[in-house]
């Protein structure tokens, strides 16, 4: 497919979803985003749906200004996928044991360690510049100081509502263990500080939205967010690391000769500093994933939906992305009225998961199709490898 350009804004809105098929309120705050004075494009992802001032599924490139609301709450929130050598049909058949082990050893929901993981004892962290990264607490916003225990103790925790842990099996029937979290606690206290400073700067009294309010160069606020946002980033990547080094560990504990490639990570909440036609630019990827040429990325469904590992086709057109998943197509409320528990243990046949009323919000049911949103993004990514769940961890 390719995209569908919109007009209403300032700026090119191009989308790589059926404008038709877009909610009006969803479309409203693409052109809000799009009519920035500090906005240069905006690319739509398809499994674009309502968000906190922008929409979810994304990609907002801005000259020098950044909008903390528009990269949202769960900062560096993204995916980590390592391929194993072990193949699904040498698994036990009963894969509840499994998944109560790898439970105990990554907390989920609310939880948190007991004291903090010592990362240079877990396999492949033990080199990653621990020390200096704490060290650099210090210099975040005084607002959370107090909460560094807290990101302590979770560091290398899963988090609820959509974060998961999964054991997957690709079409070959080789083992993969996929995970999604982001910066917990720490990342949400940042951006709610962060985006109650850009709402009350002058510049931002005006706006159709007060959740896109932005930070400015040259001033000490951007300043500021910059340096906490990306901490917050390197959080998330090195939370997913921990993570996915325990996960490792319970596996070589429980399935005898397994060992694991490189792992793929990419986050899906963030901002980075890139150059498109010549222009610096700021690109806040809410719900999206980066997909330059060649490039690695990670796209979930929903719990018993399937995965894919694809590649990046360096659509410059969409800033080199690619949606995060399928993208809500109702809100938690909605699924939550819509579906019993009967549905959600017939949508999930086959996978080891939780089947009560707790998650009855992430029901495959209140996702968008997963094959129709690959179908819609073909020019932007190339499957690698089609997973499908055989444990599902959710908090």
């Amino acid at each position: 497919m390719t995209y569908n350009e919109v007009m209403g804004g300032r700026a090119p809105i191009r989308m790589w979803a059926d404008p038709a098929e877009v909610e009006p309120q969803v479309m409203q705050q693409l052109r809000n985003v799009a009519n920035l004075p500090w906005v240069q494009g905006v690319a739509v992802m398809p499994d674009v749906h309502h968000g906190m001032g922008a929409t979810v599924g994304s990609v907002i490139a801005m000259r020098d200004a950044v909008s903390p609301a528009a990269v949202g709450v769960d900062i560096g929130c993204g995916m980590t996928a390592v391929k194993t050598s072990f193949r699904a049909d040498n698994l036990p058949d009963n894969l509840a044991h499994l998944r109560s082990k790898l439970e105990q050893a990554v907390p989920v929901g609310f939880g948190n360690h007991n004291r903090p993981v010592d990362p240079t004892k877990l396999h492949g962290l033990k080199t990653a510049d621990w020390a200096a990264f704490w060290k650099d607490f210090d210099t975040l916003a005084p607002a959370v100081h107090p909460k560094r225990e807290r990101a302590e103790v979770q560091m290398g925790t899963l988090g609820g509502g959509n974060h998961f842990l999964e054991v997957c099996a690709d079409d070959e029937g080789v083992v993969w263990v996929v995970l999604h979290s982001g910066s917990r606690n720490i990342g949400k206290e940042l951006a709610e500080f962060h985006i109650g400073q850009a709402q009350k700067l002058p510049h931002n009294q005006d706006l159709p939205d007060r959740n896109l309010a932005v930070f400015v160069g040259g001033t000490p606020q951007m300043d500021a967010y910059r340096r906490d946002l990306f901490w917050a980033q390197d959080y998330a990547r090195r939370n997913r690391a921990v993570m996915m080094a325990l996960v490792c560990d319970v596996l070589r504990r429980h399935l005898s000769g397994i060992t694991f490639e490189q792992p793929i990570s990419c986050h899906h909440n963030y901002v980075a500093e890139e150059r498109y036609d010549g222009v610096d630019v700021l690109v806040t990827r809410k719900g999206a994933i980066r997909a330059g040429s060649g490039e690695f990325g990670i796209i979930p469904g929903s719990m018993a939906t399937g995965t894919y590992i694809v590649k990046g086709r360096g659509n410059a057109d969409a800033f080199n992305s690619a949606s995060h998943g399928a993208g809500r197509r109702m809100s938690r409320s909605k699924a939550k009225k819509t579906f019993t528990l009967a549905d959600l243990k017939a949508q999930t046949d086959g996978v080891e998961c939780r089947k009560d009323t707790g998650v009855i919000d992430e029901i495959p049911g209140a996702y968008k199709d997963i094959q129709s949103v690959m179908a819609a993004q073909t020019d932007l990514v190339e499957v690698v490898a089609r997973l499908r769940q055989l444990v599902c961890i959710k908090g």
